[in-house]
C-alpha cells in the first residue's frame, strides 16, 4: 500500500499553507490558509472495504505551563502526547485522491461542522476541540482537518504523521461525535494495511522545522 502526495514531500516541512498558524512579527503567530493537503493511495490491500485516515502530531507537551509563555521555553525533554489534527472515516478506496483544499481551507472560528463530510465519508473531532474549550470567542467541536500550529516557543519542531489505514469494515462502526482514540480502538483487528507520510513544522524562529 502507498500513500503519496503532491502537497507533501515525506521528511521534509510542511508549507504554510497548510497549516492552521504561520509566524507573524507582532503575536509570534497569525492564522493560516489551513487548507488540507493533497493525498493519493494505491496498491490498497484485497479486501479493503473503507479507509481510514488519522493526522496526528505526537510532539505536543504534556504540560502547558511554558506554552506561549514570554521569557519561556517549551524543554526539549518535556514528555509529549498525541494531539489529532484530523480523523477522516468510511473513505471509499476506489477514490484513489483526495484533493488539495477538498475538506479544508480555512480556519473556522468554532470548528467546521461535521460529522457529515464529502463523498459520504464522516470526520471526528480534531484536538482544536479541547484546545479552544475555554476561548470565548473559539470553543467548539473542531471537526475534521485543522493543520499545524505549534507552540511558538518549543524547542524542537513537531512532526505531523499522516496515516491511512486500509479496512475490511464498510462502515466504521461508530456514531455521532468521535474522537482520534475512538477511532483507532474502532479499527483494532480490521486493518489490512496501512501507508504513512510524515512531515514537520516549527513556529519558533530559532528552531528549524
Amino acid at each position: 500500500m502507498k500513500l503519496t502526495s503532491q502537497s507533501l514531500t515525506d521528511g521534509q516541512p510542511i508549507d504554510g499553507r497548510y497549516a492552521f498558524g504561520v509566524p507573524a512579527a507582532e503575536g509570534h503567530v497569525a492564522l493560516s490558509s489551513n487548507i488540507n493537503p493533497h493525498l493519493a493511495w494505491s496498491d490498497v490491500p484485497e479486501g479493503t472495504r473503507s479507509l481510514v485516515l488519522i493526522c496526528h502530531d505526537p510532539d505536543v507537551p504534556s504540560r502547558g505551563d511554558d506554552v506561549n509563555q514570554e521569557g519561556r521555553t517549551v524543554p526539549a525533554d518535556l514528555p509529549r502526547v498525541d494531539f489529532f489534527h484530523w480523523v477522516l472515516v468510511d473513505l471509499d478506496p476506489s477514490r484513489g485522491e483526495i484533493r488539495e483544499g477538498e475538506f479544508s481551507n480555512e480556519v473556522t472560528a468554532r470548528g467546521k461542522a461535521g460529522p457529515s463530510a464529502p463523498h459520504a465519508t464522516r470526520q471526528g473531532i480534531n484536538d482544536y476541540t479541547g484546545w479552544f474549550a475555554g476561548d470565548a470567542d473559539m470553543a467548539g467541536d473542531y471537526y475534521g482537518y485543522d493543520g499545524p500550529c505549534p507552540p511558538w516557543n518549543d524547542a524542537i519542531p513537531h512532526h505531523y504523521v499522516f496515516t491511512l489505514y486500509a479496512t475490511d469494515l464498510t462502515s466504521l462502526p461508530i456514531d455521532g461525535r468521535f474522537t482520534g482514540a475512538q477511532v483507532r480502538d474502532a479499527i483494532a483487528g480490521h486493518v489490512r494495511g496501512s501507508a504513512s507520510l510524515t512531515v514537520t513544522y516549527s513556529l519558533n524562529p530559532d528552531v528549524p522545522a
